[in-house]
């Protein structure tokens, strides 16, 4: 099977025709499609170069075309799920239940619910250099190693995820988190993932737009979507 984004490139392609607004930040980029739905995806200090006002073909060997369409499969797949309940990751997963927990990818208030409830967790970011981050080059080991692996869903732009969780152990579970998440069945199709962890917003919000747009993140706008998971 292919990587995420080409996989669901070869189904649903791209129509520029559904798109009614865009909009780019600091830290995200939002789209809007002409009925109302909204996805996201961090883009992590990448530039975005995608011109939407020009015809261009997506290459999706490029980071800011991957993100770019990150947000746009968000937007156009992301309501097309009936979501039991309303839970975040800490709520919904009982942790422990597991002895070797590895987290890719800084959720720092998260981090902060295992740290209080006494639950030992490995974490590894990119781009971090907080106390409770490891060094990079133990990553791959304790990845292969992990019983439970919450994985940040900008890895499936950046290109990390396929070769992460084939990496993992048969008796691994995999969780897949953050608002960059696509709440797709064909996610579940790759090895050992247990859960999607993502967000959805009122369609037609345009204050989602609004706050990213003035370059601010997951904190400002999270409390406009509903967390959930698939």
């Amino acid at each position: 099977m292919n990587e995420p984004l080409k996989h669901f490139f070869s189904i649903y392609n791209f129509d520029k025709s559904q798109i009614k607004r865009v909009a780019r930040g600091e830290k995200y980029i939002a789209v809007m499609l002409e009925n109302g739905q909204i996805g996201v995806c961090a883009t992590l200090k990448n530039k975005l170069t995608v011109d939407m006002d020009k015809s261009f073909t997506f290459n999706l060997d490029r980071i800011d075309h991957r993100i770019f369409y990150n947000a746009y499969l968000n937007a156009l797949l992301n309501y097309d799920n009936e979501f039991a309940e309303d839970k975040d990751i800490f709520n919904r997963i009982d942790f422990n239940n597991y002895s070797n927990l590895v987290m890719v990818g800084y959720f720092k208030p998260l981090v902060e619910k295992f740290r209080k409830s006494g639950i030992n967790l490995s974490v590894f970011d990119l781009s971090n250099d907080d106390d409770n981050i490891l060094q990079l080059k133990h990553q791959d080991e304790y990845v292969r190693k992990a019983d439970g692996l919450i994985l940040t869903a900008t890895s499936i732009f950046n290109g990390s995820f396929f070769d992460m969780v084939n990496a993992t152990d048969g008796f691994c579970d995999v969780f897949v988190l953050g608002p960059s998440s696509i709440l797709h069945k064909d996610i579940m199709i790759y090895k050992n993932i247990k859960t999607i962890f993502g967000t959805i917003f009122r369609k037609y919000d345009n204050q989602v737009l609004e706050i990213i747009s003035e370059g601010y993140g997951t904190r400002y706008f999270q409390p406009l979507g509903k967390k959930v998971y698939l």
